[in-house]
């Protein structure tokens, strides 16, 4: 149980240094945010638990096809921001559009 409050902790500790930093310097908070710390941590928990490169190569796989369509919720969102749509709207609507692309991925990744 302590494994499990420890990998919480870490990812939390995460989110909030980049929201904290992001306040200051958007530039820097995007920088930070972009990085793939999520996916690393997810990798080192996954090699950590089950020592499996095998695991690690499936999920580092994975995660590059399905990068691609969440970049598609920041091309959309600032787009609909700047045209006065309010900001839960505009971000309701990036995240449908970001799912839809999310379908349409998983469903090529398979047929591949």
């Amino acid at each position: 149980m302590l494994y499990y409050i420890i990998k919480i902790f870490l990812s939390a500790i995460i989110v909030v240094v980049v929201s904290e930093i992001a306040k200051r310097s958007s530039l820097l908070g995007g920088l930070i945010a972009s990085l793939p710390l999520t996916s690393i941590l997810a990798l080192i928990w996954l090699y950590f638990d089950t020592r499996s490169i095998q695991k690690v190569i499936n999920l580092s796989q994975s995660i590059f096809w399905l990068v691609l369509p969440s970049l598609i919720l920041f091309v959309i969102l600032p787009i609909l921001l700047k045209k006065g749509i309010n900001f839960y709207l505009s971000l309701t609507i990036s995240a449908i559009v970001m799912m839809l692309f999310y379908g349409v991925i998983m469903y090529t990744v398979q047929k591949i």
